[in-house]
């Protein structure tokens, strides 16, 4: 799954004469690994001149020398029948606008797949540059009894091989000397035949020459598969470990969190203290530790999720799922592709869109398109993780599980369903015929995830999501602290409608009060009043349309103006300033159900839209899932306060 929550990073320019050495490979082979381990930190991503397929390139040093290592999209073959694969062939063949041929070529293969992955080394070959190959899981092949000869292999094929176990280093200080030499590669004397009968045969007579005995079947695998897989318990299994998952991420991270939101609480203290300036004051306090601060309380929750989600799918659990899911996948109209798409998508929607690409029928990605921002993503969770504290009591329990953690599930559980519904009703308007292509995906045996692997995967989310705290939040935060105290008003103003000016909360709340904001919430009021929405929640409402999480920043900034020291309190006591509800609280249970559903169906993310027309090329995708997705928003909100009402009524 993708890091980042929004937005793709800068791309990494190739220095001039710098060589760049693509690595080529199937999915699960440990290309990504190896990618890694070579490039480390050092790794960006972006987008190919002209496409929207994502390009990874990251700098190696060798011997003394930098070399660029682009890491091309998974193929199992180089005869491309999805997007990513097309465009790995166009840089292979140098066909792609703007981009030059790689000058050398690494292709990963996995020693206990061998017999299939020498079909994409044939064609690897094939393209006539210098090439090594790397042979991974050398330590699982000899585990289950299986035999390769390297040097018999490399002589076999004419080229460089190596043997490398990326997750624990062994090996990349050997590649990295052969990289430095990727100039006395030699290209085999005779390419390999590309013809698929006399591929298999050159095929086997590698094979044999190089001595390689096939490894046993992973007994291990076999024994947990026939559970995992099976149609009744895998699908319990499944929603166990998604159970379970949800309550870690919420008890697990309630320590780090209370530590982080008192770590605010001690600087929002120090700036009441030491600043003197009434604006600087609120500045600092109100937009960056009241608005950005109540964002970044959440890091913890972000960390843990994507620590989870790296354990899951190094561990191999997610190819699992993945197959599980073909069967709910089909009754939609997609195949198993597309529920690896939305899993994607628990990240974030973008590279769920973006991982579209892998499917080979256009309307199966339309109708994956339109569902991923159903998905619950990482930018939802400091947004359900604040709704869900002011609903349910943290010592409610239902049976062994935690109140709040199984709520969270169940709107994680929501929003997958809808994803699905909504899959099914684009690709039946799309598609009369209801066609479903064939899948087939690999299960790897299971293996423990790579630290190294897992740890970058917490990097990148965190510093995605960092990024975007001292970004957009960040500008958005400031620009709704000058709307929430703007205009200025006279003491004698304030005196002449019975403001006690001499009581700082009180001069706070009448200039809260009569802000813009305050005119921009009641301006729409009338669209959200038959939610329960008050003009304050109304705002946060509007300022989610850049990110979901400047909601709460947004609450975050009025609720520590009226109680610095205690800002949840504060928003637990907010009541209603007019209307027929004046004197009632703001956060009831149907109110808060109602947007915490209202959050889970809107399309509050304009990076998302921004994908969704760079990849459809059209302006009408876009359009039309922001206008239903914030239709159905309103209406399934409307129906779980209604609902919710009756039941507490």
């Amino acid at each position: 799954m993708s890091a980042g929550c929004h937005g793709v990073g800068t791309e990494h320019r190739r220095a001039t004469g710098t060589p760049r050495i693509a690595l080529v490979g199937s999915p699960n082979s440990g290309k990504s690994s190896l990618f890694n381990g070579l490039t480390g930190l050092n790794a960006k991503t972006g987008n190919y001149p002209g496409v929207t397929v994502t390009r990874s390139v990251g700098t190696c040093r060798a011997e003394g020398h930098t070399v660029l290592i682009e890491d091309l999209p998974g193929s199992y073959s180089l005869a491309p029948i999805s997007p990513d694969e097309q465009v790995a062939v166009d840089v292979l063949d140098g066909r792609l606008e703007g981009e030059d041929r790689p000058h050398a070529l690494l292709a990963v293969v996995d020693a206990t797949t061998l017999r299939r992955s020498l079909a994409l080394v044939a064609e690897v070959l094939a393209r006539g540059l210098p090439s090594c190959v790397v042979v991974t899981f050398t330590d699982e092949l000899a585990r289950r009894q299986g035999r390769l000869d390297i040097d018999a292999f490399a002589q076999a094929l004419g080229v460089p091989v190596l043997a490398v176990i990326a997750h624990r280093g062994q090996g990349i200080d050997e590649l990295r000397k052969q990289l430095a030499a990727w100039r006395d590669w030699p290209t085999p004397a005779l390419a390999p035949p590309t013809e698929p009968g006399e591929r298999d045969a050159w095929a086997e007579s590698v094979l044999s020459f190089a001595a390689y005995r096939a490894p046993e079947r992973h007994r291990a695998t076999q024994r947990v598969d026939a559970v995992l897989l099976h149609p009744v318990w895998g699908t319990v299994v499944f929603f166990a470990v998604m159970a379970l998952f949800f309550q870690t991420v919420f008890t697990l991270a309630a320590p780090l969190q209370d530590w982080v939101e008192a770590g605010f609480g001690w600087l929002s203290g120090l700036v009441d203290r030491h600043v003197d300036s009434p604006w600087l004051c609120g500045l600092l306090g109100d937009a960056l530790l009241g608005g950005v601060g109540s964002v970044l309380v959440f890091v913890p929750q972000i960390l843990l999720l994507f620590l989870l989600v790296a354990l899951l799918e190094g561990v191999g659990y997610m190819s699992r799922a993945a197959f599980l899911m073909d069967r709910v996948m089909a009754r939609a109209g997609l195949e198993g592709r597309a529920f690896v798409a939305l899993l994607s998508s628990f990240a974030c929607a973008i590279p769920g869109i973006m991982a579209t690409r892998t499917l080979p029928s256009s309307r199966d990605r339309i109708a994956t398109m339109m569902a991923a921002p159903l998905m619950t993503c990482s930018a939802r969770l400091p947004v359900y993780v604040l709704l869900i504290g002011l609903l349910v009591d943290p010592s409610a329990t239902v049976g062994p599980f935690g109140a709040q953690g199984l709520v969270m599930f169940g709107l994680y559980l929501l929003g997958a369903v809808s994803a699905m519904l909504a899959a099914w009703v684009f690709k039946k308007l799309g598609d009369r015929q209801g066609r479903v292509l064939p899948f087939s995906m690999e299960m790897p045996p299971y293996r423990l995830p790579a630290p190294r692997a897992v740890l970058l995967a917490m990097w990148s989310a965190a510093r995605a999501f960092m990024r975007k705290c001292t970004t957009v939040i960040l500008g958005t935060s400031i620009a709704l602290w000058l709307l929430l105290n703007l205009p200025l008003h006279s003491a004698a103003q304030m005196r002449a409608a019975g403001v006690d000016t001499a009581d700082p909360v009180a001069v706070t709340a009448y200039t809260v009060d009569h802000s813009y904001a305050a005119g921009l919430g009641r301006l729409v009021g009338p669209v959200f009043e038959p939610l329960g929405f008050d003009w304050r929640v109304n705002v946060g409402v509007l300022s989610a349309q850049s990110a979901r999480e400047t909601f709460v920043a947004t609450l975050g900034q009025v609720a520590a103006a009226g109680d610095p020291e205690d800002p949840a309190r504060a928003l637990r006591a907010m009541t209603h300033s007019e209307g027929p509800h004046t004197g009632q609280k703001v956060f009831t249970p149907p109110v808060l159900a109602a947007l915490l559903v209202y959050f889970a169906y809107a399309l509050q993310c304009m990076a998302t839209v921004a994908v969704i027309r760079r990849e459809t090329g059209t302006w009408r995708w876009p359009v039309i899932a922001f206008a239903y997705l914030t239709g159905l928003a309103w209406l399934m909100a409307y129906a779980a306060k209604t609902v919710t009402g009756l039941l507490v009524g």
